[in-house]
Order: C-alpha cells, then structure tokens, then sequence
C-alpha cells in the first residue's frame, strides 16, 4: 500500500502540469460553446504550425541545460531570411527553402555564441539564456531599423519606412502557405497540411536518430553528469555548445515554418513570445526542464493551444468579456513555466536530502562493523 502511495505521489507530481491543462479545458470547451469540427481544425493548424519550435527544445534539455529561452535567436535568424526573400520577391516553398539557407548560418553562428555565454552559467542556463535573447534582439533590431536600407540594399519600397532605410513593422509575406499548400487535403471539413506534417515527421526522424549517435550519446551522458563525462573523456563545453547550435538551427527552421502559416511577419516583436510558448507547450505536455520527449512536445502543443482557443470565449461567455479568458491564459502561460521550474527546484532539493540520508545511513553501517 505504501508503494501505491509512492507512485501515486510520484505520478501526480510528474503529471501535475497536464492534469491541470486537462481540467481546465475540460470546463472551459462546453463553457466556450464551440462547435467539435472548428476545435479540431483549430488544433490541426496549430499543430502544424508550432511543432517544430516546440521540437527545438528538446537537444538542450537532454544534454542538462534546461529550457532553452535562448532559441529565440534562431527565430530571429529565420525572420531576416524570410526578409530577404520578400525583398527579393520568392514566392512558395522555394522561397521558404531559400530563407532557410539563408538563416542557417545565422542561427549557427548565433547559438555558438548563445553556447559560449552559457559554459560560463552553468546551473543557470535558463534565465541567463532568456537574458541573451533580449541583448541579440536589441541587435537585432539595430541590424533592421539602421542598417537594412542603408547599407544593406532593400530593393523593395514596401518594405522601407518612409525615411528611406529602416524595416517596417509589419511586412506581408509573399511565401505565406508556401509549405502549408505542398499537399493540402480536406477531411470531414478539416484542412490537414500533409506537406507541413511531413517536414514535422522529419524533425522527429532526425531526433530520434540523433539520439541513438555518438554525439547524441554524449549528451545525455552530459545531462546527466557533466563531472563523469569529463573523467570518461567527453568534452563537456564543446558537447554542451553543439546542444545549442542545434536547437537555435531548428528554431530558425520552425519560425519560418510558423510565420508562413501567419502570413505576416510582427517584425521587431514577432520572436519575442517564441520561446515562453514553446516552453509552455513542452512542458504542458508533461516535460521538465530535465526530461523531455517528442511525445511531450506534440501533446503539450495540442494541450497548450487547445487552452489558448477556448478561454477567450469562455471567458466572454462566463463574464461578458472575453479579455477575461485573455488575461487567464497569458497568467497561465506564465504560470505553467513557473510552476515547472518550482517543481524542478523542489525535485533537486528532495534528491539532494536523499542523497545525505543515504550517505548518513552507508556511514552508520560502517561505524556499527
């Protein structure tokens, strides 16, 4: 009976996150009075579209470095190729392809410096992560409002503000639904984006392979000792950046991927959430900050934009106005990575008690001989 117990003590608190998402859809969907059909279309295109971001999450935490906050840089790589495409007037998936090449070294070169600032804040990957993204945003957006137009040709005026030089704040994408129209099929009045899906299926393929490698191997040898794997011969630092270059290359890929099913680009702000709801969405799924899999990313995306989809109409139904649902689910946006965290905090202090009881008890015994 006690190991009943145990495991149900043990299963509540691992599953905490997603019971509670759970719940709270399961009362908001009849409040919200939306019909089946327009839910699962919803979740469908949402799927498609945040997947990928949320997959990008999964190398750092394996290799020990928690949540990476710090992808937002490859999303900021994939909006400047995407920038350029438009300039240059590429339209459909060849133009999302060409944005990709184009933020790909970016994002390379990026996540090495992302790596590097974050061996210097080891046990504090996270926050010091989200810090960084906020230094190369201020970059960033110099890079556009200054440069591009004056010294980086822009040859077109739609994109220009009107002194001349500058990017505007929002740009219509002339590649929108580039990948989203590939092979688009229509089930029970569902539009399902087969092409979408598939490059998802290829990020997950890619995963699950990348884990069964050498590299792969040593990341999750560094997640989970960093001091052993450096006695095995592992380069920790250099395994620990590789982690990051990956994860802000994929990042890169998937903000390309969720912008062109927008269709508009939110220039200068457009990446600033990337990172909070993919995490969000990763952990809903039933991932922590030490522990993640492509199972945890797909269901806590559905999970997490299911909760995004009804609560403002559940909450205009409940209260007359639907800002309320708004602020609720910005509230548990935030909430649901804080919580995690707190979990995570709590899980390492009561490892760490255990530890010394152990070692209390192994010295007990050997006093006793």
């Amino acid at each position: 009976m006690k190991l009943d117990n145990q495991s149900m003590k043990k299963f509540l608190t691992s599953s905490a996150v997603p019971i509670l998402f759970i719940l709270i859809s399961a009362v908001a969907i009849p409040i919200s009075k939306f019909t089946g059909i327009y839910l699962i279309r919803e979740i469908v295109t949402r799927l498609s579209r945040d997947s990928f971001l949320v997959l990008a999450l999964l190398l750092p935490v394996m290799a020990g470095m928690g949540i990476n906050f710090g992808m937002v840089l490859g999303a900021m790589a994939g909006q400047i190729g995407l920038i350029f495409i438009t300039d240059w007037g590429i339209k459909g998936a060849a133009g999302l392809v060409l944005a990709m090449i184009i933020g790909t070294p970016i994002a390379i070169l990026l996540g090495y410096f992302g790596g590097v600032v974050l061996n210097r804040a080891k046990g504090r990957e996270m926050i010091t992560s989200m810090m960084l993204g906020f230094f190369i945003a201020g970059i960033y957006q110099f890079f556009l409002l200054y440069l591009c137009g004056s010294i980086i040709p822009i040859k077109s005026p739609t994109l220009l503000l009107s002194r001349g030089y500058g990017i505007r704040n929002a740009i219509n994408l002339d590649a929108t639904g580039g990948f989203d129209k590939l092979l688009l099929i229509n089930i029970g009045g569902v539009p399902i984006p087969v092409g979408t899906f598939l490059i998802i299926a290829l990020i997950c393929i890619f995963t699950m392979w990348f884990r069964k490698t050498k590299l792969g191997q040593e990341m999750r040898a560094v997640g989970q000792d960093m001091t052993v794997s450096e006695t095995a011969g592992i380069k920790v630092e250099k395994t620990r950046i590789q982690s990051i270059i990956i994860s802000t290359v994929i990042a890169c890929y998937g903000q390309v991927i969720y912008l062109q099913n927008i269709g508009t680009l939110n220039t200068y702000n457009g990446s600033d959430q990337a990172a909070l709801f993919a995490a969000a969405a990763l952990l809903v799924g039933g991932a922590t900050v030490s522990k993640a899999s492509i199972p945890n990313a797909i269901i806590g995306t559905g999970l997490f934009h299911l909760m995004f989809v009804v609560m403002p109409m559940a909450g205009k139904n409940l209260t007359g106005q639907a800002m309320i649902g708004e602020y609720f689910r910005m509230f548990v946006s935030y909430g649901v990575v804080t919580l995690a965290l707190v979990l995570h905090a709590w899980k390492r202090q009561k490892d760490k008690e255990m530890d010394r009881a152990y070692l209390r008890a192994g010295n007990g015994r050997n006093v006793a001989r």
